[in-house]
């Protein structure tokens, strides 16, 4: 249970990264040009818009994948461990849209996506429902209306992923902790 509770919190986050930062530019892993080059070599065909599940499970799938997954034990952490992968990579995490894969082939795959340009549909996707909510929310001067309850607000993400607030005067947590820290 456990393992199926991390791997869809794994995908929640993904979908949330794809939809914020242009994919094109992300990097999932430390070993992003390998991964990607060592699996256009060796599935140069797959096509990854559309996966069929025939072409990540059958027997004949398995012995093709078996090496290649193989060749980044030890170089990617927890390189077989299950996560989910989206089968049309133009929709979320459903259940009729997801596959379990291991983790490598969920990087090789989203990897080449975000390079190729197949994830941007998802990233545009949000952006423009975003727009449209704030097109949604502007006074009659056009500036945003903000209701401002003086609580803390996420600011974004950090390069460790993790989540920044900022508090009303628009000082983020860390910098506030740094201040503390040097007064004592």
């Amino acid at each position: 249970m456990a393992w199926a509770m991390r791997a869809m919190q794994h995908a929640e986050v993904y979908y949330k990264l794809i939809s914020s930062v242009d994919p094109q530019f992300l990097k999932l892993t430390k070993v992003d040009d390998q991964i990607y080059s060592e699996f256009r070599e060796h599935f140069k065909e797959l096509r990854i818009d559309l996966l069929d599940p025939e072409e990540l499970k059958s027997e004949s799938a398995k012995e093709k994948w078996r090496p290649f997954c193989l060749k980044f034990d030890g170089i990617v952490e927890d390189f077989n461990y299950g996560t989910l992968l989206r089968l049309d990579c133009s929709q979320g995490y459903t259940e009729e849209n997801t596959i379990f894969a291991p983790r490598i082939q969920f990087f090789a795959i989203e990897i080449a996506r975000n390079r190729e340009g197949y994830n941007k549909a998802v990233y545009i996707g949000v952006q423009d429902k975003e727009g449209k909510k704030g097109a949604n929310n502007r006074g009659d001067n056009g500036e945003e209306k903000v209701a401002d309850s003086g609580e803390e607000k996420e600011k974004g993400v950090n390069r460790e992923g993790e989540k920044e607030k900022t508090d009303k005067g628009g000082e983020n947590e860390k910098e506030a902790d740094k201040k503390n820290q040097q007064k004592q």
